[in-house]
């Protein structure tokens, strides 16, 4: 797949390269990152560049395209998205963002870019996109119920993350489910 930047005036997604590797790696430093994604803590600059040659190339080679969240066309990366092949016609999306971009709708604004890319025919023509996230993690959840996914419930120690197995929230998003907030997920979450 070609490189397939979105962008929607506010928020910009690229293919993240080489030149952004620094900007990773001090985006990884941050704790609640670490606490919620499963990336190595404490996170080098190795680390960021097999990020880019063992899930960023292969990805877009697969059709599992990550993109580098910015605030503008050249700006630097203050985040991640990414559409996790499943099967042929069905991608897991995963994300972070750092403190200092949260709270403005910046990350539902992503969101809803790549799943519109995702569902589009001309697109990834998916069926569906799921999400899941260790319990707790209630933005990550805010922000995917924003866009559209209906919650589907709780696996039992259902991932793992550095060697430690964690509960796990369950979400998807079908082509034919709307756009607009999702009202059937259990209070509290």
């Amino acid at each position: 797949m070609e490189d397939h930047p979105l962008s929607d005036g506010t928020v910009w997604l690229s293919r993240p390269t080489e030149a952004d590797i620094d900007a990773i790696v001090e985006c990884c430093q941050e704790p609640t990152i670490g606490e919620w994604v499963t990336i190595p803590v404490p996170y080098h600059r190795e680390h960021a560049e097999a990020f880019l040659t063992e899930m960023v190339a292969p990805g877009w080679a697969a059709d599992s395209p990550i993109w580098a969240v910015r605030r503008s066309a050249d700006g630097p990366v203050v985040g991640m998205i990414g559409l996790g092949q499943r099967d042929a016609s069905t991608r897991e999306i995963g994300f972070w963002l750092v403190p200092a971009h949260r709270g403005c709708g910046l990350m539902s604004r992503a969101i809803a870019l790549v799943c519109e890319f995702g569902f589009h025919p001309d697109g990834l023509a998916l069926a569906r996109i799921s999400w899941r996230a260790f319990v707790g993690n209630h933005r990550s959840a805010a922000a995917v119920r924003r866009n559209g996914f209906h919650y589907e419930g709780m696996t039992r120690l259902g991932s793992l993350q550095r060697g430690v197995r964690r509960d796990t929230w369950l979400a998807g998003r079908l082509a034919t489910d709307p756009s607009g907030p999702a009202t059937d997920w259990p209070p509290g979450i």
